[in-house]
């Protein structure tokens, strides 16, 4: 019985399905099919035999050869603090007496350093020098000679697209090896004011800080050091001609020296070039004794071009006192190029001596109301403040905190007293006839 009625149902559906498509063909009839046309009868793609190689490149086939020629001069570094906490690191040698680069990170903390080789090779490490803000340091292998090197490359050299090889000792996993392509340049990232990291995503995990991202040469063209907890592929190496810089100071200061310039520089256009150009010049500092001037454009430091305040704070800063750096200028539209002999960057109280006006150490400003009471008017910057690192300048005019007008300075100081601490002061300024907004954190 229940076969039957299963049989019958079927019976009913076919007939309705068949009198529904009857219908459909009658109202509708189906449209001609369209065919996209080509260009030439069956070329529907481009065949990988007929098409000329891509002009200048040369796919990758192993790089085997690579990583062996270079990884006799990786190291792997291992701490103890207080005799129990032990970190791992990584590191390079520099040269055949046992220099060998690092993070800063990696050995800030260490009461005894163990640098072991690739060959198993292990010596004590001793710091030779180090630097929190670029998170570089530089160690010693006691009784260390004839150990192998690496080379140091250039990174001003690289292009996004670039292929990668990053060599370290993840979670304590000796001369593990992974590869990848440089993703960005001149990366900021928030770490210090000296930020100018290379992106790559060449895998990068604990214990392999402080360890060589070698270019296709193999040649070192930055330091590992920082990876994007919440993503993968996100990784951020120091720079090699950065950590060239940073070296000479390090080995002989043990600590980085800043040099100073003395120039207050606003990054400006014309048309579609972009250059810095000098607004103020301290007194008595090395840039007025090279004979800078106001309305000069400062176009490179020690031959390598500059645009943007963050190179040229980076490329002085990292230069010890007395050293001598070369200076491009153009001046009324003609090149100069001057020698400048750096100093030592002047201490607070030694500032507000080259400036006149009042001084707000919070802020790194050196200030005085201004005549026609349109505003706050600034006098100085000090170095290494929140001002000096949003790039104010002297002769810019405060003219509102915290979305308030400000024409006093005492008005001024009432407004960041009102500040929500951990909160940054939002400060309204006019520079020549525009009005800007800056936030700058209180120190």
């Amino acid at each position: 019985m229940l076969v039957a009625a299963k049989a019958a149902l079927a019976d009913s559906v076919s007939d309705w399905v068949s009198a529904k498509v009857k219908d459909q063909r009658a109202v509708a009839p189906a449209a001609p099919a369209v065919r996209p046309t080509t260009p030439d009868a069956g070329a529907l793609w481009r065949d990988a035999l007929t098409h000329p190689p891509l002009t200048g490149f040369v796919p990758p086939t192993s790089l085997a050869p690579l990583v062996r020629a270079v990884r006799s001069g990786v190291v792997n570094i291992s701490t103890t603090n207080e005799g129990t906490s032990r970190s791992l690191g990584s590191g390079f040698v520099i040269n055949s007496n046992g220099l060998v680069v690092t993070n800063s990170h990696v050995i800030e903390r260490a009461q005894s350093i163990v640098v072991k080789l690739a060959d198993g090779r292990e010596f004590e490490g001793r710091l030779v020098g180090r630097d929190p803000q670029t998170d570089l340091a530089l160690m010693w292998l006691v009784g260390a000679s004839n150990v192998p090197t690496v080379s140091l490359g250039d990174s001003d050299s690289l292009e996004v697209g670039d292929w990668v090889v990053a060599i370290g000792n993840p979670f304590g996993l000796d001369t593990s090896v992974t590869h990848g392509l440089i993703s960005a340049r001149e990366r900021v990232i928030g770490m210090s004011p000296f930020d100018d990291f290379i992106q790559t995503n060449a895998l990068i995990n604990p214990g392999n800080s402080g360890g060589p991202l070698f270019d296709m040469n193999g040649d070192v063209i930055g330091v590992t050091t920082a990876i994007v907890s919440q993503g993968q592929g996100i990784g951020f190496a120091v720079p090699v001609n950065l950590v060239k810089d940073l070296l000479p100071n390090l080995l002989d200061n043990g600590r980085p020296e800043r040099g100073w310039l003395g120039v207050n520089v606003q990054e400006a256009e014309e048309g579609q070039l972009h250059f810095a150009l000098v607004t103020d010049v301290y007194l008595d500092s090395p840039a007025e004794k090279a004979g800078l001037q106001v309305g000069d454009r400062l176009t490179s430091i020690g031959g390598k071009s500059v645009e943007r305040y963050q190179q040229i704070l980076r490329r002085v800063a990292l230069q010890g006192p007395g050293s001598v750096v070369k200076l491009g200028l153009v001046r009324a539209g003609k090149p100069l190029e001057v020698s400048v002999t750096l100093t030592a960057r002047p201490a607070t109280e030694a500032l507000k001596a080259l400036v006149a006006g009042g001084r707000i150490d919070a802020l790194g400003l050196l200030v005085k109301e201004a005549p026609d009471h349109s505003g706050i008017r600034v006098e100085g910057v000090l170095p290494g403040s929140s001002a000096e690192l949003a790039a104010m300048a002297v002769g810019d005019v405060i003219s509102e905190a915290n979305r308030e007008p400000v024409t006093t300075l005492k008005e001024l100081l009432a407004a960041i007293a009102a500040t929500t601490p951990g909160e940054p002061v939002l400060l309204k300024y006019r520079r020549g006839q525009a009005g800007r907004f800056v936030a700058l954190r209180l120190r």
